[in-house]
């Protein structure tokens, strides 16, 4: 049923280009620290090699996979087949965040469509791929994206998501100073 890879193969990208949504895990070292999933919509990641990969992370309520990555740079991606034939496939790796206004920043940010509310940049090296049957994995017809967080990221305009990310994006709910933290303090 499950298969390891030390990358992303062409049918694994294959895979993951068809896929509406992911679900990004990452944790803190701290055992008493919590575990974070959080889902992503719209066309927002992207494959750069086969062990790199990276996504355009809009503002959110929270900011725990950041501070995870500062906390150990642990990381997991996974994607599941709603339709079609079932499969889950996660990717393993270590992550890093990319803010805006650096270097890094401008070089990477015109592989994404832009998105009102981007705020930074995950990339991770991938190490390990790993395929699972997927085989109790509902049927799910896919409608629209929303477009909630594109709304009210346009509505708050530049200094209303810097007042917001300061508030509710620079310390994760463990403590932890996420790299918009670091920026601002």
């Amino acid at each position: 049923m499950g298969k390891l890879f030390s990358q992303i193969e062409p049918q694994h990208e294959a895979f993951i280009k068809k896929q509406r949504i992911f679900f990004v895990g990452s944790a803190p070292l701290d055992s008493e620290g919590h575990v974070n999933i959080s889902p992503k919509g719209h066309d927002v990641l992207r494959i750069f090699s086969p062990s790199e990969v990276a996504y355009l992370d809009l503002t959110g309520s929270g900011n725990e996979t950041s501070a995870h990555l500062i906390d150990n740079g642990r990381i997991t991606f996974m994607f599941i087949a709603f339709e079609g034939a079932p499969m889950i496939l996660r990717l393993y790796g270590k992550g890093r965040v990319v803010l805006p206004e650096t270097p890094e920043w401008e070089a990477l940010v015109g592989h994404f469509d832009p998105l009102p509310g981007a705020r930074q940049i995950i990339c991770a090296t991938i190490d390990a791929v790993k395929t699972s049957c997927g085989f109790s994995v509902p049927f799910f017809d896919y409608v629209d994206e929303r477009n909630t967080l594109q709304k009210w990221a346009t509505q708050q305009g530049e200094e209303g998501l810097a007042a917001y990310r300061q508030e509710k994006n620079s310390v994760s709910m463990d403590g932890i100073i996420t790299p918009i933290g670091l920026v601002s303090s």
